[in-house]
């Protein structure tokens, strides 16, 4: 059935990949191994080298920069790609055949986007044989597939217009990054948070060890320099000052899927740690659970991350729009419980959390190189200071600028991202006429990693 569309739709005369491909069958010894890159081939296509000393078991082949390389086993899902030049020569088992292209054939960049396409991949699935859910594809079937064989120019021409799309959508990013910067550094600098001036590049001895002792050793030499950044033009608070509470959730053992229609479910970390909130991070609680509705997360809460692996993702706070309904906080996370009379906006406290003052801070409080978990006390996120405008109002315009500057740069990058897709799309179009009729390589792996499961 692909072969018939295929040959049905292209607008380019079709090539049986073994006329366009050679077979590689150099081999190499243990004594040679380390001259090669043992390698693995990811789902994405992408190769990269294996950190790996001892040579492989059985026969081991050698493939070249600009070679195809698949595993037999996971090709359908994708694993297909080429040696790019920085890995040099690379070693694999015959779990992974090897082919060296025609170079007046095949150009190498279009081979690698051909490689990708989801007719491509429909095509492997078609010539996988064996029991469902270890299906493998061999290298005589992978031979046997036609693909769209444009001239080398054209060739050349289909790649050039999809890296010129890539450019454009480059572009749009990089303009995200800067409407994002700029309206960062705005919001700091109206709160009179600037960066300190550089420190001299000179030898400095500090007698006062007392000093040390209160202070970091960065603070003691920036007062003695007097290159302490200039003060804030409203008072400084910290974050007890201006809120009731930080309140824990609560960590039952959960099920490992989200929760479904009218469950329960409890949030993971993750859920806040991004900076965003999201709601399908979460786990269902069980049914023999009784919920803590008290915990329910509401719109308008601000939510801390508390913990993390990961330190750039402690103390990661976001604010709550329209959260669905029957989500719990976990332990790791705690909310932000406001005053009667809060003298700060939960829009404006959630983007203050997020600046370098204040997340300096919390780094400061724990080894940022440790792979143990880390921990942010709640003692530490209610000793957080920062300067307060006291007018709500001047703090609700202040992040209403920000928000403006960030909507904007989300607004860029989801153009970019179209347009990415759409290059991707036109490429597919021009050589398989519509795209849509057979599924991306994504739902391809989808389908059969869910085929895998059912066995």
């Amino acid at each position: 059935m692909h072969e018939v569309l295929t040959a049905q739709a292209s607008a380019y005369p079709l090539a049986s990949i073994g006329d366009l491909v050679a077979p590689r069958t150099e081999t190499t010894t243990a004594e040679k191994f380390g001259e090669h890159k043992p390698i693995t081939v990811h789902l994405t296509g992408e190769i990269s080298a294996r950190d790996r000393a001892e040579p492989f078991q059985g026969a081991m082949f050698v493939g070249h920069p600009g070679d195809i390389i698949f595993s037999k086993i996971d090709a359908r899902l994708g694993a297909i790609g080429v040696v790019p030049q920085s890995i040099g020569t690379a070693v694999v088992t015959a779990e992974y055949p090897i082919h060296t292209p025609d170079p007046d054939a095949l150009d190498a960049d279009y081979l690698k986007m051909v490689l990708r396409t989801g007719h491509f991949i429909a095509g492997l699935r078609q010539k996988a044989s064996g029991t469902s859910g270890r299906k493998r594809v061999n290298p005589e079937a992978f031979r046997s597939l036609r693909v769209p064989c444009p001239d080398i120019g054209d060739q050349r021409a289909l790649v050039a217009a999809y890296h010129e799309a890539l450019g454009l959508a480059a572009a749009l990013e990089a303009e995200a990054a800067r409407l994002e910067s700029e309206g960062l550094r705005a919001f700091e600098a109206a709160l009179g948070i600037v960066p300190p001036p550089p420190l001299p590049d000179r030898p400095l001895f500090v007698a006062r060890f007392s000093d040390l002792g209160r202070w970091s050793h960065e603070a003691v030499l920036r007062h003695v320099t007097g290159t302490e950044p200039p003060p804030s033009l409203y008072p400084i608070v910290a974050l007890e000052d201006v809120i009731a509470d930080l309140e824990n959730g609560w960590s039952p053992q959960c099920l490992a899927r989200p929760a479904d229609g009218e469950e329960w479910g409890v949030l993971k970390v993750s859920a806040v740690s991004s900076g965003a909130f999201k709601a399908v991070e979460n786990k269902a609680l069980p049914p023999q659970l009784r919920p803590r509705a008290r915990l329910e997360v509401r719109a308008g809460d601000v939510l801390i991350a508390r913990a993390s692996g990961a330190a750039s993702l402690v103390g990661q706070c976001c604010f709550v729009d329209e959260p669905p309904p029957r989500l719990m906080t976990c332990d790791k996370i705690f909310r932000v419980v406001t005053m009667e009379r809060s003298p700060v906006d939960p829009r404006f406290l959630t983007q203050i959390l997020k600046t370098e003052l204040v997340r300096q801070q919390i780094l400061g409080e724990f080894s940022t190189e440790s792979s143990m978990m880390k921990n942010v006390t709640k003692p530490v996120l209610l000793g957080l200071t920062f300067p307060m405008p006291p007018d709500l109002a001047f703090q609700t315009a202040l992040v209403a600028d920000l928000t403006a500057s960030q909507s904007a740069a989300a607004a860029r990058r989801g153009e970019a991202l179209t347009m990415r897709r759409d290059a991707w799309r036109a490429f597919e179009t021009a050589l398989y006429g519509d795209a849509s009729e057979l599924p991306s390589v994504d739902d391809s792996a989808d389908a059969i990693v869910a085929e895998a499961e059912q066995v």
